[in-house]
């Protein structure tokens, strides 16, 4: 399928937004849940798979769903189609705080590599598929898991990370170590290896994990500091875990909960 060409614009400093402008007759398809907002002229349309399989028969497009059942994502995408005779905007909105990267795939060589869960949104045309890592320790011990997503093709495709994002070139050879949950993409031709860190000591008091994300050159990595696993455990952390208020283990919730500050505001001040 011919990919078609789009403008876009990206909105926001925390929590981004990417606004795509399409020509008549322009496409682009959207993760489930990932629209924000769109003009009365694009229609919708939930299709089995990706939605660069739509002619390749039944076959094709059930071969494009379970791709993206593998990697833990819906079974369906939205394409977003401009029916009208005048350009048109569709919104796609980032999950949690972080950044939108734009990826012209044409100039990454066709094929980007990526966590399973940063695809956003792309022009029509862009094939979402399944990367397997070759090394079981990265399966079992890279955090986020040897199956990648990979996305193919020669359009425009926005994946999305949390926090900052750093783009490093490696010169063949060069190696860099990651925490295995801030390795958001890569080109294909770097090396993806787990590292165990070394020390018993390290490994149970350092707070980083048992294992370290070894990646080498030559290629292009681009790295998160917010991971969002990262941010899941510490808003689970300071939760409740027992129910009611967290405020019940300060001051302020001993004193409610010993009656004192119901009291004075009820006028029970004898």
């Amino acid at each position: 399928m011919p990919m078609d060409v789009v403008d876009y614009e990206i909105k926001g400093a925390e929590m981004q937004f990417v606004e795509v402008e399409l020509d008549p007759g322009e496409a682009a398809i959207g993760e489930a849940g990932s629209m924000m907002f769109m003009d009365a002229g694009i229609s919708m349309d939930t299709v089995f798979g990706d939605g660069s399989a739509q002619t390749g028969g039944f076959f094709g497009k059930l071969l494009g769903a379970g791709k993206r059942l593998v990697t833990g994502e819906s079974l369906f995408t939205t394409v977003y189609s401009n029916a009208s005779t005048l350009k048109q905007r569709v919104a796609f909105a980032a999950p949690y705080p972080g950044k939108i990267l734009p990826m012209e795939l044409r100039q990454l060589g066709g094929t980007l590599i990526c966590q399973k869960d940063a695809f956003l949104c792309a022009a029509r045309g862009v094939s979402l598929g399944i990367h397997f890592q070759q090394k079981l320790s990265v399966g079992f011990f890279g955090g986020e898991g040897f199956i990648m997503q990979r996305l193919e093709g020669d359009g425009l495709a926005f994946v999305h990370a949390g926090g900052t994002v750093v783009r490093r070139e490696l010169a063949p050879g060069q190696t860099l170590l990651v925490d295995t949950g801030c390795l958001v993409a890569m080109t294909p031709q770097v090396n993806f290896e787990i590292q165990y860190v070394g020390k018993i000591k390290t490994a149970l008091f350092g707070g980083e994990g048992l294992f370290f994300a070894k990646v080498s050159g030559p290629g292009t990595v681009w790295l998160q500091s917010l991971p969002f696993s990262r941010l899941a455990s510490r808003v689970f952390a300071a939760a409740p875990q027992r129910g009611g208020s967290r405020e019940e283990g300060s001051v302020l919730g001993a004193v409610a909960g010993g009656g004192v500050l119901g009291g004075l505001i009820g006028g029970d001040d004898d």
